[in-house]
């Protein structure tokens, strides 16, 4: 009843589902992205060093090049790595004993271990893995996700962040917002524990009925001072229309007690450790189940021994981190597969940068963004697979190197949309979130 009142005022929505440019291409209809903040270590995780531990202790060999870091003093030594890898699955793929839930879904992986991007400090880096800049003031790629393919939902957010509960990051709110696309384009955040959203149901001796009516008329106020070209307006009348649909209909998506004890224990949720992520993992994928078009679950928040920034003991930091987040994400890759939503649905995982091959002061390591490793899985993405490589030390990504707007790229792609077509006219200039020329990682798709 509102859409077809709004189509009759002439107000359009901007959120309708749009064809992607390259249908034949599109793969992906959601995209779920895992983002360890802080930056989790590759040398720990994904990329086994073997003769990192053999040079323990000494000083980087002069062939491997210089490198830049935050912290690091010139004199930093090189530290070996405690975790042990083994091959797993048909592809026989090395994982760290830090995942060994993660490693048994390493055949739906496509490993890239050559990733690289252009800052070592976490806010400029964060900005640069979500919006493609290193200064705040451009749309996250959630936003430019929705405005190139609207949302397939007309009673949840299109774009939803779902922090991590211990507070914000060093990028804060720029990091994920709508920048300069129109208000509509914004992030939802929800919060983070048990209660993601307050107020969701209707106050006590409030019918529907009694609501809608009331929407209606707030409605027909806004309208009657709506200017055309109004973004911001538009978008608040927008969202008045999308909390009462959320009322009528979000709690049942919300209310995971709804599923099997059998799918809360694959994702951890009532395990003291794992509750947190599991939830909020299996929150991404009911979203996305009904429609929700991008989904960014956070691990990691607050100072930086609660995100994955590991500068004071690695061994302390990394099996902590670990622990929260493995069962969860294996189980949404699992969970994905058999409800037969993994091929549309591509899930992004990785953080902001790596870790060094030295020792920051004793036992922890550094910001690292000459090489580290990110895995896409799902979306027709094709896994059981290892992409590029860095040096023998885990260094810089010397083997098909591939930089953050790579992956950008290669996400529009499977999604269907194009990276030039995908732009925005600002102050004068066609912007668009890969920047310059990004390249689509062929060998995953």
């Amino acid at each position: 009843m509102l859409a077809e009142r709004a189509a009759r005022a002439g107000v359009k929505n901007p959120l309708a589902p749009k064809p992607p440019h390259m249908p034949d291409k599109a793969k992906a209809k959601s995209v779920i992205f895992l983002f360890m903040a802080g930056g989790p270590s590759h040398i720990e995780t994904f990329d086994p060093k073997p003769l990192l531990n053999e040079l323990n202790g000494q000083k980087r060999p002069a062939e491997f090049g210089e490198a830049k870091y935050q912290f690091i003093k010139p004199d930093a030594r090189l530290m070996g790595t405690k975790r042990t890898f083994a091959r797993y699955g048909k592809s026989g793929i090395e994982v760290s004993d830090l995942f060994p839930h993660t490693a048994q879904i390493v055949d739906d992986l496509a490993i890239i271990r050559s990733c690289h991007a252009d800052m070592v400090v976490h806010s400029a880096a964060q900005y640069q893995m979500f919006t493609g800049r290193i200064i705040p003031g451009f749309p996250a790629m959630g936003s430019w996700v929705v405005y190139g393919l609207g949302n397939e939902s007309d009673s949840l957010p299109a774009y939803v962040v779902l922090p991590d509960p211990h507070g914000a990051l060093e990028g804060g709110q720029p990091m994920y917002s709508n920048g300069f696309l129109p208000a509509v384009y914004q992030p939802t955040m929800l919060r983070p524990g048990p209660r993601p959203i307050l107020n969701l149901s209707l106050p006590a001796g409030v019918d529907p009925a009694e609501r809608k009516k009331t929407i209606g008329l707030i409605r027909q106020l806004n309208e009657a001072n709506l200017r055309e070209g109004d973004e911001e307006f538009e978008a608040r009348i927008a969202s008045y229309d999308l909390a009462f649909k959320m009322q009528t209909e979000a709690p049942d998506v919300f209310d995971i007690s709804r599923e099997s004890p059998e799918t809360l224990e694959m994702y951890g949720v009532g395990e003291e450790k794992t509750d947190d992520y599991g939830r909020r993992c299996l929150l991404a994928r009911r979203m996305v189940e009904k429609g929700v078009r991008f989904v960014c679950a956070v691990s990691g928040g607050g100072t930086g021994e609660t995100q994955w920034d590991a500068h004071a003991n690695i061994e302390e930091n990394h099996p902590r981190m670990a622990v929260q987040t493995d069962k969860a994400v294996a189980g949404l890759i699992r969970d994905l597969k058999r409800r037969g939503m993994l091929d549309s649905t591509l899930v992004l995982w990785g953080g902001e940068f790596g870790r060094s091959p030295e020792a920051e002061g004793g036992k922890g390591r550094d910001h690292h963004n000459l090489g580290f490793s990110m895995w896409m899985a799902g979306g027709g993405i094709k896994g059981g697979q290892v992409i590029g490589a860095t040096d023998a030390i885990g260094l810089k990504a010397i083997e098909k190197p591939y930089h953050i707007r790579d992956i950008h790229t290669t996400v529009l792609n499977q999604l269907g949309l194009q990276q030039d077509a995908l732009s925005y006219m600002h102050l004068g200039r066609r912007e668009r979130l890969t920047e310059i020329q990004g390249e689509v990682i062929r060998e995953i798709v």
